[in-house]
């Protein structure tokens, strides 16, 4: 027993290394920038980061091998998802007013681990989602070329037939993506002026495809002599779904904004609403043309939609649509070379990086080092792979990643707020977050006796476990499993009970309610039917793909026990005599704040934003 309390009190103090939480050198409550963007504006910044390689490309790659005609079925379903996600990220942006990402809410709120692994998890699909960009981005203006680099590439280099691997390699996408690097290398800005007359184009391009595309129909392209509506059954409109998923991610710059926003708590849930709402009709509409005009087999997926019109006799509308999609993903992609480096930066400057990572060329005013590193990786990514097997990497990443933050919310939702001093000893006994409903403690009196968050917090973890068993149920149930019927049932009625139990006791506690802010309705129910909804999305990806993206995660948590846990910021915080640096990502970076988010600030304020 002498033995076992050493061991006991190091592993704790191991576990609150693990879940220790972002100390915020800013104020949470109050921001010194002039709040005025309005819904709007908010909306316009997501629909235009949502539009690009989504419609363009994901469309013709869904349709073709994922799902058929089925694939707006796809793009639906993927629109429910990613609103009851985008809901419970707008909550946390509206909690921490300053600029920021998916790994500074999860580590403001859910702690350092899970920070470091949402922050990982979002640099691979910001490498796979530039190098789906500038693969797309080849293929469109292959197809305004009549597809001449192609062959040109086949007949010297030849055709490859190996798995996840492109057909040929595409220079010309790598090439792109060294271009746009060389420009953000020398500390220019793209400006909002550019930013906006590329978004401004690719909406004219997709009202035109639209318009043209409906004068063009032929229900007979959805009859049964061609495969039917959905030829790949249900399995394949899921597996859409989970790829269409990614589409709709650009909620997050609304998110970004938020610190900005004329009234938050209002605005930034209208504008994801209707951002997801215009984005899902967009898609839906251009999926639809798209297979109503030609036949599904006969999609094209790098270039299906100027594809289509080529098909059709329509050359010069193909050219249009071509230069509609290369404004759209070239804006994406300066964007995500953009964003790269800071999300490098931040991680960096926190102590979870290599302190390498955050050196910043004393002239331009850019991390040289991780933008060169990451970018030609990124490139590298662009000439080898497939892009249908770059779409399924930065798909996963994305839905793991957004699952973290969605299960942050209930975490935020039952944790005990800080004493108030306002409270004498003749106030009245405060409910706090975390601890049972007076109401229910008669009839959960097996619950009363568990110490403050004790239960909610495992009531969560079996939440989660009980979702992940039940969508593996549900998917692999009959295909892989091989369970027989009464197995099968057995399976899924004890899954869902475990999942409705614990669901009813994070209801039977109390939340904080806080009137100053935006909260997501319905909690915990919306934040766990997204998460349940997200599992089963990501099931129906290929086993490749998770085998490949499992292997990113254990060198991501080789680089985290190895160095970050004890180079950490927050780590040296713990540490006395040891002094912590002051000082925000942007301020050692400012050449790299994206387009249309420069501060606008107050006369006599000087504004210093928090990294990301």
């Amino acid at each position: 027993m002498a033995w076992g309390l050493p061991s006991t009190a190091s592993l704790a103090r191991f576990c609150q290394k693990l879940n220790r939480l972002k100390t915020l050198e800013e104020p949470t409550t109050e921001t010194s920038l002039r709040r005025h963007l309005t819904t709007l504006d908010l909306t316009l910044q997501g629909v235009g980061a949502s539009m690009g390689l989504g419609l363009y490309v994901l469309t013709g790659t869904v349709a073709k091998w994922m799902a058929g005609p089925a694939v707006l079925v796809s793009f639906s379903l993927a629109a429910v998802a990613s609103l009851l996600t985008a809901l419970c990220y707008a909550e946390l942006a509206v909690r921490v007013p300053c600029r920021g990402s998916g790994y500074l809410f999860t580590y403001v709120f859910l702690g350092e681990l899970w920070a470091f692994l949402v922050g990982w998890t979002v640099l691979i699909q910001c490498l796979f989602g530039g190098a789906a960009m500038a693969r797309a981005w080849s293929g469109y203006l292959d197809a305004m070329l009549s597809h001449h680099i192609q062959s040109f590439t086949e007949v010297h280099v030849g055709i490859w037939q190996v798995p996840i691997l492109a057909q040929y390699p595409d220079f010309l996408a790598a090439a792109i993506i060294l271009l746009v690097l060389a420009f953000v290398s020398c500390g220019g800005r793209v400006s909002s002026w550019l930013n906006s007359t590329f978004s401004a184009i690719s909406l004219v391009v997709i009202l035109f495809i639209i318009i043209l595309g409906f004068v063009l129909a032929r229900p007979h392209n959805w009859s049964a002599e061609e495969g039917g509506f959905a030829p790949f059954g249900f399995s394949g409109i899921m597996t859409g779904a989970a790829a269409c998923f990614y589409a709709f991610v650009g909620f997050g710059a609304i998110a970004t904004s938020s610190v900005e926003a004329q009234n938050p708590k209002r605005t930034v849930p209208l504008a994801l609403a209707i951002s997801v709402g215009v984005v899902a009709g967009a898609n839906i509409l251009v999926s639809t043309v798209l297979t109503l005009m030609v036949p599904w087999q006969s999609l094209e997926p790098d270039w299906a939609l100027a594809d289509a019109f080529h098909q059709r006799g329509y050359s010069w509308a193909g050219v249009i649509v071509a230069a509609g999609a290369i404004c759209a993903m070239t804006t994406l992609l300066l964007n995500i070379l953009l964003f790269v480096p800071r999300m490098v930066c931040a991680m960096a400057a926190d102590g979870l990086f290599f302190q390498v990572f955050a050196c910043v060329h004393p002239r331009t005013q850019v991390p040289l080092v991780s933008l060169l590193v990451f970018g030609v990786l990124m490139a590298f990514l662009a000439l080898l792979l497939d892009l249908q097997a770059l779409f399924q990497f930065l798909t996963i990443g994305t839905m793991l990643s957004l699952t973290v933050l969605t299960t942050s919310i209930i975490t935020l939702r039952f944790r005990k707020s800080p004493p108030s001093n306002s409270q004498g000893p003749g106030s009245p006994v405060v409910i706090e977050p975390g601890q049972l409903r007076p109401a229910l403690r008669p009839y959960l009196r097996f619950l009363d006796g568990c110490g403050p968050g004790s239960a909610v917090a495992w009531a969560l973890g079996v939440l989660v476990a009980s979702a992940i068993t039940l969508d593996c149920v549900l998917v692999f149930g009959d295909s892989v499993l091989h369970l027989p019927t009464w197995g099968y049932t057995l399976l899924l009625l004890l899954s869902s009970i475990t999942f409705l139990l614990s669901l009813l006791v994070l209801g039977a506690h109390q939340q904080q309610r806080r009137q100053d802010t935006f909260q997501v309705p319905m909690v915990p129910l919306t934040p766990a039917l997204s998460i349940l909804l997200n599992i089963f999305l990501m099931l129906h990806l290929s086993y490749v793909t998770w085998l490949y993206f499992s292997i990113w995660l254990l060198i991501g948590l080789a680089v985290y026990f190895g160095y970050g846990i004890w180079h950490s910021k927050e780590n040296q915080r713990e540490q006395p005599g040891l002094t912590v640096p002051h000082g925000s990502l942007e301020e050692m970076v400012p050449a790299l704040q994206p387009p249309n988010q420069t501060p606008a600030q107050e006369p006599g304020h000087t504004e210093r934003p928090a990294s990301p």
